[in-house]
């Protein structure tokens, strides 16, 4: 499992075709992608499995703790996108709500 931010303090300014903004690169990919949207209630969890596929969890709303196979949760907010590998054991749960896209890669 890896986590890293996409807030706009890490991105980069684009400045190409007379445009004004931050870019925050998240992935790139050759292979066809599923892209879903998870709306997580009061106490909603995405019970512990293990990815079929790669795939990542980006938060958009919201916070709550991930974990892999360790019993160690560690704190996810809007703004960061956690990576799991292929055959990676995985949980996701919140207190408060979280709205969060995520990208499976096949």
């Amino acid at each position: 499992m890896r986590k890293q931010p996409f807030k706009k303090e890490v991105g980069k300014k684009i400045t190409k075709f007379d445009s004004n903004f931050v870019m925050s690169r998240i992935t790139q990919t050759e292979k066809v992608a599923h892209i879903g949207c998870m709306h997580l209630d009061e106490n909603g969890l995405i019970g512990y499995h293990q990815a079929v596929v790669p795939q990542l969890l980006l938060i958009v709303n919201g916070e709550g703790w991930v974990r892999d196979e360790t019993d160690e949760y560690i704190k996810v907010h809007s703004g960061e996108v956690v990576f799991w590998d292929k055959g990676e054991w995985h949980e996701t749960k919140t207190d408060r709500g979280l709205l969060s896209f995520n990208i499976a890669l096949f």
